[in-house]
Parts: C-alpha cells; sequence; structure tokens
C-alpha cells in the first residue's frame, strides 16, 4: 500500500524489477539523532558553517555562480502544468436521464462524454436505459442528440463485459457504432489473455478501474502486477475519490502507474478514510491535491481525458455547481490555461501537422514524447496555420553542445521562399558560444541579453517570450533578459504588426531540441 501521514523518508519505496511479480519495498532509516559525516571526518552541518564563512570573506569568488546556476536550473524544471480535454462521467446525472446529460454538458462547456451502462436514455422513454443493448433507432438517437450538441461521446464504463466472447463482442460492437474509444470495466486477470486480441481488432483501448475494496483493483500495486503482462491497449482509469477511500494518496498512487494511465475520474473529498464526516467535494476543494495530481500528469505527459465524476448524494439533483467550481479550479491550477499548443497531439500521438519546413534539413519529432530534433540546415520550421499579432510564446530548448546554433523567429511575415525572411522578422538567438548581440537570448544583430541565464548543454531552458506592438521581452528560466522597444536595427531592415512563428535548424553539427510549444494571443 501507498501510506499517508508519514515522513517521505518513511514512505514505501517500490522498485519494479522487470520480469519479477513482487514490488521490492525499501525504508529508508532516520538519522536525525545522529550526526552523517563524511569520510574525511568532518560533519555535513560543519561542512554548510565553512562554506558559508569562505563565501563570507570571498564574495568575488566563482563559487557563487554555483549557487546562481541551481536557481536557474529549478526554474527550468518548474512544472507549468497543461491543460487536458475535460469530459463528464454521467453518473454525475445519475438522477438525470442521458440525452439531459448532453445538455448540462453543454452548459459546462464541455464537449466529452464518458457513459455509463443503466441511465435512463431520455425523459420520453423512462423504460428505455442506456447500454449496449440499445435498440437501433436508439443509436441513432443518440447519434443525433450528440452530434447537434457538439459533444463527443469517448468512452464507456464501468462496464461488465460478460464472460463469453460473444458477450465481449457486443460490447465492442456497440462501442464502435459510436465511436467510443475507451472500455472502462474490472475483468478478472485471467480474461485479459482473450480481451488483447479483441480490443486490437477493434482499435478500442480498456482501462481498468480501481473500485475501493473489496474490489480486486483497490490497491495500485495489484493493478500495476497485471498491467506488467498485457500490453499497452490495457491500462487504468485512475479514481483518486476511490484511493482516497482507501487511504492512498492520489499522487503517489499515479506516479506508482505511470505510463499506463488512459483515464482520470477526477474526484476530491474532504478526507481520507470512509468516515461518517468525510463527504466528495469538488477537486481542489479536498484534501486529494488537485495542484499536485495535475503536475504529476503533466510531468508524465499524460494524453488522457480528466473526466468529471461528483458523487456526493446530498447534491445529486444538482450538481451544476459543484462541477462549475471544479472547473473553474482545474483552469486556476492550469499554468498553460488559456494557451494553444502548437504541436498538436491525438490519442496520445504528436504530429508536426500544421507546420512547414523552409530550407535544407528538417526536425525530426519523437511522437510519443512531444520532443523535436532539428537535423541538418540552414532551414526553417514555421508553424503555417495562422499569422501571430501580439501573443505570449513559451517553450523548452535544448542544445546538445556549448556551440549549438539555432533561433526562434518572430512575426516572419509571409510564407518563406527564400532567406529574405531573416531581414524582416526578429530572431531571438540561440548559441551560448556567441558574444553580445550573438549570444542565447540576444535579439540576433540587435539587442544583446540583459545576463547570462541559460543552462549548460545537455539540460532544459524554458524561454518566455511576450510580444505586444513593438514591445519585446523576453524571459530565460525565469530571468528577465530583453525588454525593448522594437525598432528595425542590425540586420533587420524593417518588420510586420504580425506573422509566423519559427525554429531555425542551422547546421548539421549539433542538434538543438525543442518540446512543449505553447502560445497565447493577447486581445
Amino acid at each position: 500500500m501507498i501510506l499517508l501521514n508519514q515522513p517521505n523518508c518513511f514512505r514505501e519505496k517500490r522498485t519494479v524489477q522487470k520480469g519479477s511479480e513482487s514490488q521490492g519495498l525499501k525504508n529508508c532509516s532516520l538519522k536525525s539523532e545522529r550526526t552523517v559525516r563524511s569520510n574525511m571526518g568532518i560533519s555535513v552541518p560543519a561542512c554548510f558553517i565553512l562554506t558559508f564563512f569562505f563565501l563570507s570573506i570571498f564574495p568575488g569568488s566563482g563559487h557563487l555562480s554555483i549557487f546562481s546556476q541551481e536557481r536557474r536550473t529549478s526554474q527550468a524544471q518548474i512544472i507549468r502544468t497543461k491543460p487536458f480535454p475535460i469530459a463528464l462521467q454521467n453518473w454525475t446525472f445519475r438522477k438525470f436521464s442521458f440525452l439531459e446529460t448532453i445538455e448540462f454538458a453543454q452548459k459546462l462547456g464541455i464537449k466529452y462524454l464518458q457513459a455509463y451502462p443503466g441511465q435512463i436514455l431520455s425523459r420520453e422513454k423512462p423504460d428505455v436505459v442506456f447500454n449496449h443493448h440499445l435498440k437501433p433507432e436508439d443509436v441513432e438517437l443518440v447519434q443525433n442528440k450528440l452530434k447537434q450538441a457538439g459533444v463527443e461521446l469517448v468512452a464507456y464504463g464501468v462496464v461488465d463485459l460478460g464472460k463469453t466472447e460473444e458477450e465481449k463482442r457486443k460490447v465492442f460492437d456497440f462501442a464502435r457504432r459510436l465511436g467510443i474509444q475507451l472500455i472502462v470495466a474490472e475483468p478478472s486477470e485471467n480474461e485479459f489473455p482473450s480481451l488483447e486480441p479483441l480490443l486490437e481488432e477493434y482499435n478500442l483501448f480498456l482501462a481498468i478501474h480501481n473500485h475501493p475494496e473489496p474490489s480486486r483493483y483497490a490497491q495500485p500495486e495489484k493493478v500495476l502486477a497485471v498491467l506488467k503482462r498485457t500490453g499497452d491497449r490495457i491500462g487504468v482509469c485512475a479514481d483518486p475519490g476511490h484511493w482516497m477511500r482507501g487511504k492512498i494518496k492520489p499522487v503517489e498512487a499515479l506516479r506508482l502507474l505511470q505510463g499506463r494511465l488512459l483515464d482520470i475520474h477526477l474526484k476530491d473529498r474532504s478526507d481520507f478514510g470512509v468516515g461518517e464526516k468525510v463527504e466528495d467535494v469538488p477537486p481542489g476543494k479536498g484534501k486529494a491535491g488537485l495542484k499536485e495530481i495535475l503536475e504529476e500528469l503533466t510531468r508524465q505527459n499524460y494524453s488522457g481525458y480528466l473526466t468529471l465524476e461528483y458523487e456526493n448524494e446530498k447534491e445529486a439533483l444538482n450538481p451544476l455547481p459543484a462541477l462549475k467550481e471544479a472547473v473553474e479550479l482545474i483552469n486556476k491550477n492550469t499554468y498553460f490555461y488559456g494557451y494553444e499548443e502548437l504541436l498538436i497531439r491525438t490519442r496520445g500521438r504528436y504530429s508536426k501537422h500544421g507546420w512547414n519546413h523552409y530550407g535544407p534539413g528538417h526536425f525530426e519529432l519523437d511522437e510519443k514524447k512531444g520532443i523535436l530534433k532539428s537535423v541538418g540546415g540552414m532551414g526553417l520550421f514555421w508553424y503555417s496555420r495562422k499569422k501571430f499579432r501580439d501573443f505570449i510564446l513559451e517553450l523548452d530548448y535544448k542544445c546538445s553542445d556549448r556551440k549549438t546554433n539555432s533561433g526562434v523567429f518572430l512575426r516572419v511575415p509571409e510564407v518563406p521562399t527564400s532567406d529574405d525572411y531573416i531581414y524582416h522578422s526578429f530572431e531571438i538567438q540561440i548559441n551560448d558560444a556567441g558574444e553580445g548581440i550573438h549570444k542565447t537570448g540576444a535579439v540576433y544583430d540587435a539587442v544583446a541579453p540583459a545576463k547570462d541565464a541559460f543552462n549548460p548543454a545537455g539540460e532544459w531552458n524554458h524561454l518566455k517570450i511576450i510580444f505586444k506592438g513593438k514591445q519585446l521581452q523576453v524571459e530565460l528560466n525565469g530571468v528577465k533578459i530583453i525588454d525593448w522597444l522594437a525598432e528595425p536595427r542590425g540586420k533587420v531592415r524593417d518588420f510586420a504588426s504580425e506573422g509566423y512563428i519559427g525554429l531555425q535548424n542551422h547546421d548539421r553539427d549539433s542538434s538543438v531540441y525543442f518540446r512543449n510549444i505553447f502560445i497565447k494571443e493577447i486581445k
């Protein structure tokens, strides 16, 4: 189990050994009652005192740059939470019909639904329930209502798949007809070998749900043990609320199940356990740790939905206010809320759709991680879907070598057909070996950065560019290095009020990497 209310050093550490069914538990020991000494016989506290004394006497020593570098690195390593698509678990509106739930989703601005078997289909047909036994005319009714509302049915569960292949195929045929991508279920362990080829045939995914005890999958360790014997089409539908009932900390369970998360039933509770006063609350209002959950999902590059499910029985007849609050809290805890991600991701795969390349070389894309790598040059990888006027552009980049040369181009005025674009747009330089107006962070050939704020080659950097009117600001790893009223200068003869965004692949000698490319237009 993942235990609560213990110092970090007492929490169980799990090491998953390949080919082993067991989880190795390793407890660290408390050493606060004795001094940890180095091989030289000097205590750790003494080392800190001597270091502080040395720096106080020699304030100009190069050792101070170590702390400066650590601050910059920590800035680059901050987890900036990404926006995840929000879905609605229909169980939240169990007192209402399926068709009414579609209307509630519209009011919330939610475009995705996860249905469950057993909900009344409509007030007009109170004897018909939504499930995989629906008649063709009722399936058509559902399809039409979803289409009219602009809402997609993306998942179905928790559903009993049955024991026979025929029963399972009935569920999967139903999913195929409605465009459902994910089935949420709790099959027995011996069913997975027969399920995998069916999932492959139907191009579906199956997520194991973690109902609380006595459910067979209440403990995340048990789920992980099962997943070690299955392929990637089988994963987890993680329910923080159910984990909290079993006194399991959600973020630690998510971390344990990294790489196998297919869906999140996003819930929160006022406390851990199942006491009389413990109840469901909107995500972000309880003790699940919404901020930490979103950060962990961002760290894992999670590609599924945040499926809102609210089970507080006292509010079952009017869950709308709680859900509105939940959406607001999710947005509030999302760093990139209101931004557009320029590398599009569909079903867990990134693509270069919307990007074009001019000139020699190209950028390779790791479709799973969303990381671009430059190959050859000199060329420009530019986002062709639209021009941007006033904006905030944020991205991470990494140099493979100190002499890596690249840049981020702003407001490229026209479709690049020659190298002429470099004279009519601004480039934020990437070249740690450069000097002055040609060094990392500079507006190339125009303005030098106020200070060096880049991390060494091999480490990620976070670049934030704000361009509003003529005012251009650049922050690197949290340090403002450019604040300039743009004007023609150096190689730039003139510049437009709007244009394309571009990433440079300069040469074949050393690659540059980009990831997490987000932009927000300033209205």
